[in-house]
Protein backbone atom coordinates (compact mmCIF):
# COMPACT_ATOMS: atom_id res chain seq x y z
CA UNK A 1 0.00 0.00 0.00
CA UNK A 2 1.23 3.19 -1.04
CA UNK A 3 2.16 5.89 0.92
CA UNK A 4 0.97 3.91 4.15
CA UNK A 5 1.85 0.18 3.51
CA UNK A 6 4.22 0.60 1.32
CA UNK A 7 7.02 -2.75 0.84
CA UNK A 8 10.70 -2.03 1.87
CA UNK A 9 12.08 -4.65 -0.60
CA UNK A 10 14.50 -7.38 0.01
CA UNK A 11 17.93 -6.50 -1.48
CA UNK A 12 21.29 -7.97 -0.60
CA UNK A 13 20.52 -11.62 -0.45
CA UNK A 14 19.60 -14.15 -3.54
CA UNK A 15 16.65 -14.88 -5.06
CA UNK A 16 15.56 -18.47 -4.84
CA UNK A 17 12.79 -19.97 -5.85
CA UNK A 18 11.03 -19.31 -2.80
CA UNK A 19 11.93 -15.98 -1.97
CA UNK A 20 10.37 -15.17 -5.77
CA UNK A 21 7.01 -16.28 -5.27
CA UNK A 22 7.13 -14.92 -1.57
CA UNK A 23 7.88 -11.50 -3.21
CA UNK A 24 5.33 -12.13 -6.33
CA UNK A 25 2.53 -12.88 -4.06
CA UNK A 26 3.62 -9.40 -2.29
CA UNK A 27 3.76 -7.18 -5.49
CA UNK A 28 0.13 -8.70 -6.55
CA UNK A 29 -1.30 -7.96 -3.26
CA UNK A 30 0.60 -4.53 -2.53
CA UNK A 31 -1.44 -3.51 -6.43
CA UNK A 32 -4.52 -4.86 -4.84
CA UNK A 33 -4.30 -2.59 -1.98
CA UNK A 34 -2.81 0.28 -3.62
CA UNK A 35 -5.08 0.59 -6.43
CA UNK A 36 -7.90 3.61 -6.58
CA UNK A 37 -10.60 1.30 -7.81
CA UNK A 38 -10.97 -2.54 -8.38
CA UNK A 39 -8.19 -4.00 -10.74
CA UNK A 40 -8.24 -7.18 -12.44
CA UNK A 41 -5.72 -10.19 -12.82
CA UNK A 42 -4.93 -8.81 -16.35
CA UNK A 43 -4.06 -5.50 -14.97
CA UNK A 44 -2.01 -6.62 -12.14
CA UNK A 45 -0.34 -8.94 -14.77
CA UNK A 46 0.58 -5.96 -16.95
CA UNK A 47 1.61 -3.49 -14.64
CA UNK A 48 3.81 -6.39 -12.89
CA UNK A 49 5.41 -8.00 -15.89
CA UNK A 50 4.28 -11.42 -14.62
CA UNK A 51 2.07 -14.00 -16.38
CA UNK A 52 -1.69 -14.10 -16.31
CA UNK A 53 -0.68 -17.78 -15.40
CA UNK A 54 1.37 -16.59 -12.55
CA UNK A 55 -1.01 -13.71 -11.31
CA UNK A 56 -4.08 -16.05 -11.35
CA UNK A 57 -2.30 -18.59 -9.03
CA UNK A 58 -1.20 -15.45 -6.99
CA UNK A 59 -4.72 -14.43 -6.76
CA UNK A 60 -6.51 -17.55 -6.19
CA UNK A 61 -4.08 -17.60 -2.88
CA UNK A 62 -4.70 -14.36 -1.50
CA UNK A 63 -8.27 -15.08 -2.02
CA UNK A 64 -8.12 -18.15 0.09
CA UNK A 65 -6.21 -16.14 2.91
CA UNK A 66 -8.80 -14.13 3.03
CA UNK A 67 -6.64 -10.97 1.80
CA UNK A 68 -8.17 -10.21 -1.42
CA UNK A 69 -11.97 -10.18 -2.74
CA UNK A 70 -13.35 -10.85 -6.04
CA UNK A 71 -16.12 -8.94 -6.98
CA UNK A 72 -18.92 -9.75 -9.76
CA UNK A 73 -17.39 -9.98 -13.45
CA UNK A 74 -17.69 -6.88 -15.55
CA UNK A 75 -18.46 -7.66 -19.10
CA UNK A 76 -15.27 -7.59 -21.39
CA UNK A 77 -15.56 -4.56 -23.69
CA UNK A 78 -13.95 -7.18 -26.69
CA UNK A 79 -13.81 -10.53 -27.13
CA UNK A 80 -12.92 -12.56 -24.15
CA UNK A 81 -14.06 -13.71 -20.71
CA UNK A 82 -15.18 -11.38 -18.33
CA UNK A 83 -12.66 -9.74 -16.02
CA UNK A 84 -12.96 -10.13 -12.59
CA UNK A 85 -12.18 -7.16 -9.99
CA UNK A 86 -10.32 -7.44 -7.25
CA UNK A 87 -10.18 -5.55 -4.15
CA UNK A 88 -8.90 -5.71 -0.64
CA UNK A 89 -11.04 -8.22 1.84
CA UNK A 90 -13.01 -6.27 3.95
CA UNK A 91 -13.73 -7.63 7.67
CA UNK A 92 -11.48 -10.87 7.66
CA UNK A 93 -8.25 -9.36 8.85
CA UNK A 94 -7.41 -6.73 10.72
CA UNK A 95 -4.61 -4.89 12.83
CA UNK A 96 -5.44 -2.96 15.81
CA UNK A 97 -3.90 0.86 16.49
CA UNK A 98 -3.73 1.88 19.90
CA UNK A 99 -2.91 5.18 21.34
CA UNK A 100 -2.19 6.70 24.99
CA UNK A 101 -2.25 10.62 25.07
CA UNK A 102 -2.75 13.17 27.63
CA UNK A 103 -6.53 13.74 27.32
CA UNK A 104 -7.58 10.27 26.08
CA UNK A 105 -6.80 6.61 25.27
CA UNK A 106 -8.47 4.71 22.39
CA UNK A 107 -8.15 1.11 20.29
CA UNK A 108 -9.26 1.52 16.58
CA UNK A 109 -9.09 -1.94 14.65
CA UNK A 110 -8.72 -1.24 10.73
CA UNK A 111 -9.06 -4.42 8.03
CA UNK A 112 -7.11 -4.26 5.14
CA UNK A 113 -9.65 -2.26 3.31
CA UNK A 114 -8.90 0.55 5.48
CA UNK A 115 -11.74 0.46 7.03
CA UNK A 116 -12.60 0.93 11.09
CA UNK A 117 -14.53 -2.42 12.04
CA UNK A 118 -13.78 -1.83 15.58
CA UNK A 119 -12.74 1.46 17.87
CA UNK A 120 -12.84 2.50 21.70
CA UNK A 121 -12.10 5.74 23.04
CA UNK A 122 -12.20 6.65 26.74
CA UNK A 123 -11.46 10.48 27.98
CA UNK A 124 -9.21 11.44 30.53
CA UNK A 125 -6.46 13.59 32.05
CA UNK A 126 -3.42 11.76 31.76
CA UNK A 127 -1.01 14.30 33.16
CA UNK A 128 1.06 13.29 35.87
CA UNK A 129 -0.57 9.84 35.56
CA UNK A 130 0.82 6.31 36.80
CA UNK A 131 1.78 4.45 33.88
CA UNK A 132 0.55 1.20 35.33
CA UNK A 133 -2.82 2.48 35.81
CA UNK A 134 -3.08 4.07 32.26
CA UNK A 135 -1.68 1.01 30.57
CA UNK A 136 -4.22 -1.36 32.78
CA UNK A 137 -7.25 0.56 31.34
CA UNK A 138 -5.65 0.61 28.04
CA UNK A 139 -5.55 -3.01 28.06
CA UNK A 140 -8.79 -3.76 29.26
CA UNK A 141 -10.23 -1.37 26.51
CA UNK A 142 -7.85 -3.18 23.87
CA UNK A 143 -9.64 -6.39 25.05
CA UNK A 144 -13.25 -5.44 24.89
CA UNK A 145 -12.41 -4.73 20.70
CA UNK A 146 -9.90 -8.20 20.70
CA UNK A 147 -12.91 -9.98 22.00
CA UNK A 148 -15.77 -8.64 19.39
CA UNK A 149 -13.20 -8.94 16.77
CA UNK A 150 -12.62 -12.76 17.88
CA UNK A 151 -16.81 -13.11 17.91
CA UNK A 152 -16.80 -11.44 14.49
CA UNK A 153 -14.37 -14.09 13.33
CA UNK A 154 -11.61 -11.38 12.39
CA UNK A 155 -8.26 -12.71 12.24
CA UNK A 156 -5.66 -10.34 13.92
CA UNK A 157 -2.48 -9.38 12.08
CA UNK A 158 -1.04 -7.49 15.62
CA UNK A 159 -0.80 -4.39 17.34
CA UNK A 160 0.89 -0.99 17.46
CA UNK A 161 1.14 1.51 20.21
CA UNK A 162 1.19 5.27 19.83
CA UNK A 163 3.01 7.46 22.57
CA UNK A 164 3.51 11.24 22.72
CA UNK A 165 7.47 10.76 23.50
CA UNK A 166 10.74 9.20 22.69
CA UNK A 167 10.24 5.63 22.37
CA UNK A 168 13.68 3.51 21.94
CA UNK A 169 13.19 1.30 19.04
CA UNK A 170 10.31 -0.95 18.64
CA UNK A 171 9.78 -2.08 21.56
CA UNK A 172 11.05 0.50 23.92
CA UNK A 173 11.09 1.62 26.91
CA UNK A 174 9.53 4.91 26.38
CA UNK A 175 12.23 6.79 27.63
CA UNK A 176 10.17 10.43 27.82
CA UNK A 177 6.96 11.32 27.78
CA UNK A 178 7.11 14.87 28.89
CA UNK A 179 3.52 15.72 29.57
CA UNK A 180 2.41 12.87 30.38
CA UNK A 181 5.26 12.94 33.61
CA UNK A 182 6.47 9.31 32.42
CA UNK A 183 10.47 8.43 32.24
CA UNK A 184 12.16 4.86 30.81
CA UNK A 185 8.86 2.92 31.28
CA UNK A 186 8.70 -0.63 30.20
CA UNK A 187 5.24 -0.36 28.44
CA UNK A 188 5.32 -3.56 26.47
CA UNK A 189 5.77 -5.49 29.67
CA UNK A 190 3.49 -3.56 31.34
CA UNK A 191 0.55 -4.24 28.38
CA UNK A 192 2.10 -8.17 28.40
CA UNK A 193 0.94 -8.72 31.87
CA UNK A 194 -2.65 -8.04 30.68
CA UNK A 195 -3.82 -11.84 28.46
CA UNK A 196 -5.52 -10.07 26.00
CA UNK A 197 -2.10 -8.82 24.66
CA UNK A 198 0.44 -11.35 26.09
CA UNK A 199 0.43 -13.00 23.24
CA UNK A 200 0.21 -10.02 20.97
CA UNK A 201 2.86 -7.42 22.13
CA UNK A 202 2.01 -4.26 20.29
CA UNK A 203 5.42 -2.06 18.25
CA UNK A 204 5.59 1.44 20.04
CA UNK A 205 6.38 4.52 17.98
CA UNK A 206 5.92 8.11 18.34
CA UNK A 207 2.58 9.39 18.26
CA UNK A 208 3.06 12.02 15.65
CA UNK A 209 4.75 9.76 13.34
CA UNK A 210 2.32 7.30 13.13
CA UNK A 211 -0.70 9.73 12.38
CA UNK A 212 1.74 11.02 9.81
CA UNK A 213 1.88 7.59 8.67
CA UNK A 214 -1.92 7.50 8.32
CA UNK A 215 -2.11 11.03 6.69
CA UNK A 216 0.72 10.07 3.83
CA UNK A 217 -1.95 7.08 3.16
CA UNK A 218 -4.56 9.22 3.06
CA UNK A 219 -2.75 11.73 0.54
CA UNK A 220 -1.20 8.11 -1.72
CA UNK A 221 -3.26 8.75 -4.46
CA UNK A 222 -3.95 12.59 -5.33
CA UNK A 223 -1.31 14.69 -2.31
CA UNK A 224 2.14 14.92 -2.33
CA UNK A 225 3.83 12.36 -1.17
CA UNK A 226 6.64 14.83 0.69
CA UNK A 227 5.65 17.15 3.45
CA UNK A 228 5.71 18.32 7.31
CA UNK A 229 3.28 17.06 9.46
CA UNK A 230 2.57 18.59 12.70
CA UNK A 231 -0.35 17.06 15.31
CA UNK A 232 -1.63 19.75 17.54
CA UNK A 233 -2.29 18.36 21.19
CA UNK A 234 -1.53 18.85 24.64
CA UNK A 235 1.88 18.79 23.36
CA UNK A 236 3.28 19.20 20.00
CA UNK A 237 4.70 16.45 18.02
CA UNK A 238 5.99 16.57 13.96
CA UNK A 239 7.13 13.95 11.15
CA UNK A 240 9.16 14.45 7.82
CA UNK A 241 7.53 12.48 5.45
CA UNK A 242 9.86 12.26 2.30
CA UNK A 243 8.14 10.30 -0.71
CA UNK A 244 5.49 8.66 1.27
CA UNK A 245 8.18 7.27 4.08
CA UNK A 246 9.05 8.89 7.52
CA UNK A 247 12.01 10.36 8.02
CA UNK A 248 13.11 8.44 11.41
CA UNK A 249 16.46 10.11 12.39
CA UNK A 250 19.40 8.09 13.95
CA UNK A 251 17.10 6.48 17.16
CA UNK A 252 13.59 7.74 15.63
CA UNK A 253 13.35 10.35 17.95
CA UNK A 254 13.23 12.96 15.42
CA UNK A 255 10.19 15.20 15.01
CA UNK A 256 9.93 17.06 18.37
CA UNK A 257 9.01 20.39 17.46
CA UNK A 258 7.15 21.19 19.97
CA UNK A 259 10.51 21.26 21.94
CA UNK A 260 12.01 23.93 19.90
CA UNK A 261 12.91 27.42 21.31
CA UNK A 262 10.73 30.27 19.14
CA UNK A 263 10.62 34.28 20.18
CA UNK A 264 6.81 35.45 19.62
CA UNK A 265 6.34 37.94 16.92
CA UNK A 266 5.84 41.60 17.85
CA UNK A 267 6.98 40.60 21.57
CA UNK A 268 10.88 40.48 21.45
CA UNK A 269 12.49 38.94 24.24
CA UNK A 270 9.38 36.64 24.61
CA UNK A 271 10.85 33.45 24.21
CA UNK A 272 9.69 29.80 25.09
CA UNK A 273 9.54 26.15 23.85
CA UNK A 274 6.60 26.45 20.64
CA UNK A 275 4.05 24.04 23.13
CA UNK A 276 4.01 27.41 25.26
CA UNK A 277 2.14 29.65 22.72
CA UNK A 278 0.80 27.38 20.52
CA UNK A 279 -0.41 24.32 22.35
CA UNK A 280 -3.78 23.23 23.04
CA UNK A 281 -3.90 24.25 26.46
CA UNK A 282 -1.96 27.32 25.92
CA UNK A 283 -4.54 27.72 22.88
CA UNK A 284 -7.19 27.42 24.99
CA UNK A 285 -5.92 29.87 28.03
CA UNK A 286 -5.28 32.73 25.59
CA UNK A 287 -8.63 32.55 24.23
CA UNK A 288 -10.03 32.76 27.90
CA UNK A 289 -11.49 28.91 27.89
CA UNK A 290 -11.13 26.12 30.42
CA UNK A 291 -8.49 23.59 29.16
CA UNK A 292 -10.70 20.89 29.86
CA UNK A 293 -13.19 21.78 27.30
CA UNK A 294 -13.27 20.23 23.93
CA UNK A 295 -11.17 21.89 20.69
CA UNK A 296 -14.25 22.44 19.22
CA UNK A 297 -15.30 24.63 21.58
CA UNK A 298 -12.03 26.97 20.77
CA UNK A 299 -13.00 26.40 16.77
CA UNK A 300 -16.77 27.66 17.06
CA UNK A 301 -15.94 30.49 19.25
CA UNK A 302 -13.19 31.60 16.31
CA UNK A 303 -15.80 30.88 13.70
CA UNK A 304 -18.40 32.87 15.54
CA UNK A 305 -15.44 36.32 15.30
CA UNK A 306 -14.92 36.23 18.92
CA UNK A 307 -11.78 38.97 18.72
CA UNK A 308 -10.29 36.81 21.64
CA UNK A 309 -10.11 33.44 20.08
CA UNK A 310 -9.23 35.09 17.13
CA UNK A 311 -6.30 36.90 18.44
CA UNK A 312 -5.11 33.82 20.12
CA UNK A 313 -5.14 31.46 16.88
CA UNK A 314 -3.42 33.82 15.29
CA UNK A 315 -0.58 34.60 17.67
CA UNK A 316 -0.43 30.83 18.04
CA UNK A 317 -0.33 30.31 14.48
CA UNK A 318 2.71 32.36 14.22
CA UNK A 319 4.68 30.59 16.20
CA UNK A 320 3.80 27.45 14.77
CA UNK A 321 4.76 29.02 11.81
CA UNK A 322 7.86 30.49 13.12
CA UNK A 323 8.76 26.92 14.38
CA UNK A 324 8.05 25.56 11.24
CA UNK A 325 10.07 27.93 8.71
CA UNK A 326 13.11 26.31 10.64
CA UNK A 327 11.81 22.67 9.49
CA UNK A 328 11.12 23.78 6.05
CA UNK A 329 14.72 25.47 5.58
CA UNK A 330 16.17 22.13 6.44
CA UNK A 331 14.28 19.41 4.73
CA UNK A 332 13.16 21.39 1.43
CA UNK A 333 9.75 20.51 1.56
CA UNK A 334 6.85 22.30 -0.17
CA UNK A 335 4.10 20.94 1.86
CA UNK A 336 2.87 21.75 5.17
CA UNK A 337 0.11 19.77 7.13
CA UNK A 338 -2.01 20.62 10.36
CA UNK A 339 -3.01 17.52 11.81
CA UNK A 340 -4.47 16.23 15.69
CA UNK A 341 -6.35 19.31 16.90
CA UNK A 342 -4.49 21.79 14.49
CA UNK A 343 -6.67 19.82 11.80
CA UNK A 344 -10.25 21.48 13.53
CA UNK A 345 -8.20 24.72 13.68
CA UNK A 346 -6.84 24.85 10.38
CA UNK A 347 -9.59 27.57 8.49
CA UNK A 348 -8.13 29.84 11.60
CA UNK A 349 -4.11 28.85 11.76
CA UNK A 350 -3.61 28.63 7.77
CA UNK A 351 -3.19 32.07 7.45
CA UNK A 352 -0.99 33.06 10.11
CA UNK A 353 1.32 29.98 9.45
CA UNK A 354 1.57 30.80 6.03
CA UNK A 355 2.41 34.14 6.41
CA UNK A 356 5.53 33.25 8.68
CA UNK A 357 6.53 30.46 5.74
CA UNK A 358 6.79 33.16 3.17
CA UNK A 359 8.85 35.75 5.22
CA UNK A 360 10.72 33.56 6.77
CA UNK A 361 11.71 30.22 4.57
CA UNK A 362 14.94 31.18 2.57
CA UNK A 363 13.32 29.44 -1.01
CA UNK A 364 10.02 31.40 -0.41
CA UNK A 365 10.05 33.84 -3.71
CA UNK A 366 10.41 30.96 -5.98
CA UNK A 367 8.80 27.79 -4.41
CA UNK A 368 5.07 28.74 -2.75
CA UNK A 369 4.76 26.59 0.89
CA UNK A 370 1.12 25.25 0.95
CA UNK A 371 -0.57 24.77 4.59
CA UNK A 372 -3.42 22.22 4.80
CA UNK A 373 -5.56 20.33 7.17
CA UNK A 374 -4.92 17.09 7.37
CA UNK A 375 -7.00 14.48 6.00
CA UNK A 376 -6.84 11.42 7.73
CA UNK A 377 -9.44 12.19 9.99
CA UNK A 378 -9.60 11.99 13.91
CA UNK A 379 -7.11 9.65 15.83
CA UNK A 380 -4.90 9.20 13.00
CA UNK A 381 -2.08 7.81 15.50
CA UNK A 382 -4.69 4.83 16.07
CA UNK A 383 -5.20 4.49 12.23
CA UNK A 384 -1.12 4.79 11.84
CA UNK A 385 -0.54 2.31 13.86
CA UNK A 386 -2.80 -0.24 12.22
CA UNK A 387 -1.67 0.65 9.37
CA UNK A 388 1.77 0.18 9.97
CA UNK A 389 1.05 -3.62 11.23
CA UNK A 390 -0.98 -4.03 8.25
CA UNK A 391 2.13 -3.13 6.15
CA UNK A 392 4.42 -5.85 7.13
CA UNK A 393 1.29 -8.18 6.04
CA UNK A 394 1.52 -7.17 3.12
CA UNK A 395 5.43 -6.89 2.76
CA UNK A 396 5.19 -10.66 3.83
CA UNK A 397 1.74 -12.44 2.92
CA UNK A 398 3.36 -15.39 2.51
CA UNK A 399 3.59 -15.59 6.32
CA UNK A 400 -0.05 -16.03 6.42
CA UNK A 401 -2.68 -18.92 5.63
CA UNK A 402 -6.18 -18.99 5.75
CA UNK A 403 -7.41 -19.35 9.00
CA UNK A 404 -4.46 -18.39 10.79
CA UNK A 405 -3.51 -15.78 13.25
CA UNK A 406 0.10 -14.42 13.04
CA UNK A 407 1.75 -11.70 15.47
CA UNK A 408 4.45 -11.23 14.05
CA UNK A 409 3.63 -8.99 12.36
CA UNK A 410 3.69 -6.47 15.00
CA UNK A 411 7.34 -5.94 14.25
CA UNK A 412 6.76 -3.75 11.26
CA UNK A 413 9.37 -0.53 10.78
CA UNK A 414 7.46 2.40 11.23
Amino acid sequence: MRAGLRGTGRSGTAARQRTLREHNLSLALRHVCDAPEPVSRAAIATATGLTRATVSALVDRLVAAGMVTELEPVAATRVGRPAVPLVPARGTIAAVGLEVNVDYLGVRAVDLAGRVVSERVEIGDHRGSDPAVVLERLAELAGAVVAMLSADGVMLAGAALALPGLVDSVTGPLRLAPNLGWRDVDVVRLLTEHPVLAGMPPRLANEAKLAARAEAHARRHDGPSSFVYVSGEIGIGGAIVLDGEIFLGQHGWSGEIGHTVVELPGAPGTVATLETFAGQDALMAAAGLDRALPISVLARAADAGDPTAVRALTAGGAALGIALANVVNIVDVGQVVLGGTYAELAAHLERPVAQELRRRVLSAPWSEITVSGARAGQYPAMTGGALTVLRALVDDPAAWGAGDVVVAAAGARV
